[in-house]
């Protein structure tokens, strides 16, 4: 069967895209390496924290040596379901700052990458439950909302931060990012709404709209410098599916790179060392990398603070049950709900570091043997990091996981940020109320003061927040590393873009979801006006 559009990935981008194709009237096909999302998990806001080591739900790509990491090898994990990232993430609502978009438009030439343009966009995909004024909207199908819970812990957070010099801001999303406080939630009526709830889901009423799960794409066929389909793999078979107008990736920050490297578009020594073909030399296919990365401060707590202990015994019953009845209470929660941006160098000044307050002992496995219990943990993201990497193939075989490397800490100026992220968190710590709920600091210690020692164990805790972007960048057409053009669409083949967060020339200052689903939806209207503005 023939479909006017091949979308690669079901996430956040290709949810969007695919949901308002088929809504214009286009036959739209969309094939998702994951499952399904209708686990229950999924629809819970804390359930999300259950299911982040579960490969089902999960890709888990193990990074390069990162000699500047003493060796280690952090996972770089990305979302493995329908939603993608947006089914499976904390459902923080963040755009970022306006100055973070500056670069898009440089980068471009294009003043639709633009804040002014692209607030619009956000605007109207919007439906918050608390602002409808200049900067925000209502009654569009993505619903962003207050938290319904908010622990102890997460109050006396913000509280503190205010004693250690951190302003208290309503809204993150306002006139200025930096501040303390709380999250907006991607959440309605209690559950997650997630980019397949807005967009995906309700096309499907169209019969225009077809969506197969557990299909790995292996390449992207292309017939006289067309894109016409796609070759993938299902249940054990291979098979292939033509498109009469686009295909188009939303596969993410790796598996986008991935594909279009297995497709032969990409630099070409690296292809021919892999054993494929080049059908266009683009070197920077894979190339410009980034995440944001945290790291963190953990302490333990005097007191049952927080949520160690909610999802066990009588305390899961209990809440289990508020939340069945009233869509209340913990299970309610996001899990990480409170925040502070703010420049370690200077408070008065925009942000460049996110700090998220984490009510309970948080490390990444296999980093430490500490036992989990009544703790907090304020792990600080530099915003804007200057490190970039790659992804490469390892192997011509579309089964085997890309080379990832993230190249932390490449640029000093992200260690030394961390480390001023630290010493704020410490501030906070040490500031009431917080200071009153706190028994001893566990990381980096009491003893870990000078900077040497607060690098070291930044070295040795830092993290992926799940934000890989950048590896198939857009740009001008003489831009030797650039992918995709304004537009999105792939140089060299034609009937080929890229909508999803492999496009963003540089990271933006925040959560990167609601910036992805933007860039979606300035795919979509490339793609049925010609021009976006």
């Amino acid at each position: 069967m023939h479909y006017d559009f091949v979308i690669v990935g079901g996430g956040s981008s290709g949810s969007l895209v695919a949901g308002k194709l088929a809504e214009a009237g286009a036959r739209v096909l969309v094939l998702e390496a994951g499952g399904s999302d209708r686990n229950p998990l999924i629809q819970i806001p804390a359930g999300f924290v259950k299911l982040l080591g579960v490969a089902r739900y999960m890709w888990f790509y193990q990074s390069s040596v990162q000699q500047r990491l003493k060796g280690r090898q952090p996972v770089v994990p990305t979302g493995r379901v329908i939603g993608g990232g947006s089914s499976v993430n904390a459902m923080v609502y963040i755009r970022g700052q306006a100055t973070d978009y500056l670069p898009w438009v440089n980068a471009t030439g294009d003043e639709g990458w633009g804040w002014p343009a692209l607030l619009r966009r956000f605007k109207a995909m919007e439906n918050n439950n608390r602002f409808n004024n200049e900067l925000h909207g209502v009654g569009g199908p993505l619903s962003v909302s207050d938290p319904v819970h908010v622990c102890e812990l997460s109050r006396a957070y913000v509280m503190a931060a205010q004693e250690a010099g951190i302003p208290f801001t309503p809204d993150f999303n306002g006139p200025r990012q930096a501040g303390t406080g709380y999250f907006q939630l991607t959440i309605r009526n209690g559950r997650r709404c997630s980019a397949a709830d807005a967009f995906l889901h309700p096309a499907k009423n169209t019969g225009r709209l077809e969506v197969l799960t557990g299909c790995l794409v292996h390449r992207i066929l292309i017939e006289n410098g067309r894109a016409t389909g796609v070759e993938y793999s299902r249940e054990g078979r291979t098979e292939t599916v033509k498109s009469d107008r686009e295909v188009i990736l939303c596969a993410g920050a790796v598996a986008t790179p991935k594909i279009l490297m297995l497709s032969g578009i990409g630099p070409h020594f690296h292809l021919r060392d892999m054993g494929v073909a080049t059908k266009v030399d683009l070197d920077g296919v894979g190339q410009n990398l980034q995440d944001h990365t945290e790291v963190p401060v953990l302490a333990f707590c005097n007191g049952p603070y927080g949520y160690f202990g909610q999802d066990r015994g009588f305390n899961q019953i209990r809440n289990g049950l508020q939340y069945l009845l009233f869509k209340s209470g913990p299970v309610a929660s996001n899990g990480v709900e409170a925040c502070s941006f703010f420049d370690p160098d200077d408070l008065t000044a925009e942000a460049k570091i996110q700090q998220f307050c984490v009510p309970s002992v948080y490390l990444e496995p296999g980093t430490t043997d500490l036992k989990p219990t009544y703790g907090v943990t304020l792990n600080s993201c530099v915003l804007r990091p200057g490190s970039k990497g790659s992804v490469r193939l390892a192997t011509s075989n579309p089964k085997d996981q890309p080379i990832v490397d993230p190249n932390y800490f490449e640029d000093p100026e992200d260690l030394r940020l961390s480390i001023g992220g630290l010493r704020q968190a410490r501030r906070i710590l040490a500031s009431k109320p917080l200071r009153n709920m706190i028994d001893r600091e566990i990381f980096p210690g009491s003893v870990s003061d000078t900077d040497e020692a607060l690098a070291d164990h930044a070295r040795r805790f830092v993290k992926t927040v799940y934000h890989p972007v950048g590896t198939a960048r857009m740009g001008r057409e003489d831009d030797a590393m650039a992918v995709v053009s304004s537009n999105l669409k792939v140089k060299g083949v034609d009937h080929l873009r890229v909508a999803d967060a492999s496009v963003m020339p540089t990271i933006i200052s925040g959560n990167t979801n609601s910036t992805t689903l933007a860039i979606a939806d300035r795919a979509v209207s490339f793609i049925l006006n010609g021009h976006a503005d």
